[in-house]
């Protein structure tokens, strides 16, 4: 259901897949046949093990949904998770980076191909599962400032490419012929990737490689590699165009979000930046002692 109907990739079915199997373990018995108290007291051990709350919510979450399922195709009547309450989400504020930081990463890149992976993490905001799967033919041709991608649940939308960004593709395009593989099967299946791979098997670019990129980056930038990871500058993307005066709205756009109260964590900048600026510019606060 959820690969036919949600359209969901296989990372996301793999995730329900470890989470369901975990409970199932627990349970030591049919999943689909157990009661509230086995339920209950499997999300108790996920506490007594000391889980971070984000993973309790997931893995409650997948419950809630695996028995959804099950009552809409009548294989049950009841729903043994309707006493869970998931952990309360903590107000994170996302990590990001400062544009001066970005700047020295995009410098430190080794090779036009990483160039273009951080001109694109950073400049478009895409996802790095996005940047991994994006076939040759999305390529923007010449004089297009934009991409059509395929983001999650198979929902298409335009990514908008700055100056930067379509020179780094423009460069890496150039040179990408050099990291197809020499064999003629391996090259048939890279050659369909905009970043292709000589090692994996499916012929494109790995999350992992992208990952390494990106801390190869960052130790020759003099930043530390633990404070960037791909959805870092994608948060990036999104606090700088905050800061640059975008509406919210817009940036839902962009990033691709179903929902604006994902994108409202950004908000907080906002607030940040109208805080800053009544405190510098306002005559008032200009006059106050500190």
């Amino acid at each position: 259901m959820l690969s036919a109907e949600r359209g969901a990739r296989a990372n996301t079915l793999d995730a329900y897949a470890r989470d369901l199997e975990d409970a199932r373990e627990h349970v030591k018995g049919a999943l689909g046949h157990a009661g509230a108290e086995a339920i209950e007291a499997y999300v108790a051990s996920l506490n007594a093990r000391q889980l971070a709350p984000a993973t309790v919510r997931r893995r409650i979450s997948a419950l809630k949904q695996f028995y959804r399922f099950l009552i809409g195709e009548n294989v049950r009547a009841d729903d043994p998770t309707s006493r869970l309450d998931p952990p309360r989400r903590a107000r994170a504020l996302p990590k990001t980076l400062s544009v001066e930081e970005i700047e020295r990463l995009v410098d430190a890149a080794e090779s036009p191909r990483d160039r273009a992976l951080i001109e694109l993490l950073y400049g478009a905001g895409l996802r790095v599962s996005e940047l991994v799967s994006l076939p040759l033919r999305a390529a923007p041709r010449p004089g297009q400032d934009h991409m059509i991608i395929e983001g999650k649940g198979g929902k298409e939308r335009l990514v908008a490419l700055g100056r930067p960004a379509l020179a780094a593709l423009e460069a890496h395009l150039a040179a990408r012929a050099a990291a197809l593989p020499k064999s003629e099967a391996q090259r048939e299946r890279a050659a369909r990737w905009l970043f292709p791979s000589a090692s994996a098997a499916d012929g494109k670019l790995t999350r992992r490689r992208v990952a390494q990129v990106l801390e190869a980056a960052a130790g020759k930038a003099g930043i530390d590699p633990a404070r960037v990871s791909p959805h870092v500058l994608r948060h990036a993307f999104a606090t700088h165009l905050v800061e640059g005066g975008a509406d919210l709205r817009t940036v839902q756009t962009l990033l691709g979000h179903a929902d604006i109260a994902t994108t409202q964590i950004y908000t907080h900048v906002a607030q940040d930046r109208l805080r800053t600026l009544v405190e510098t510019k306002h005559p008032l606060a200009r006059k106050r002692k500190p």
